[in-house]
């Protein structure tokens, strides 16, 4: 066996010995395929962030989000107080996130999905008009917002 053929079966190998105790001992509770993670969409959305506390921090300037119980709270480049479902509607990634582009879209990684802040796809993907992006109510209240449907 030459060197070079040596020391790559032995890589393979190592790899290998590496990853199979692994295969059963990473599994999760939640469905994964080779994108991510697939999640349910959240039902009976209704709770509150306290905009003075480290939670929120990011919602201070405008832009900011921050991610919590499966729903990104946005506070917009105008100042507004945006929330939409962290699962894609596209195929229930929960990869959606803000980006400041086009004024502010939701954005997820995974396929390439992209919302208007209202929830309307702005693209199609895999060749597929995409589905409207949960976008749900929120209600300020001195240093309380509350996110609900």
């Amino acid at each position: 066996m030459e060197r070079k053929q040596f020391l790559r079966s032995l890589g393979a190998g190592a790899a290998f010995a590496l990853t199979f105790p692994c295969l059963n001992g990473c599994s999760s509770d939640k469905d994964e395929d080779e994108d991510g993670i697939i999640v349910e969409e959240p039902t009976n959305v209704d709770f509150t962030i306290d905009l003075n506390s480290s939670e929120a921090s990011n919602l201070a300037e405008n832009g900011g989000y921050i991610l919590k119980n499966l729903v990104v709270i946005v506070k917009n480049l105008e100042g507004q107080f945006v929330a939409a479902s962290q699962i894609c509607s596209h195929r229930s990634y929960d990869q959606v996130r803000f980006v400041d582009q086009d004024g502010g879209i939701f954005y997820c990684d995974v396929h390439g999905s992209r919302f208007e802040q209202n929830g309307t796809p702005l693209n199609q993907v895999d060749g597929n008009p995409a589905k409207t992006l949960k976008v749900y109510n929120t209600e300020l209240t001195g240093d309380t917002l509350r996110i609900f449907e």
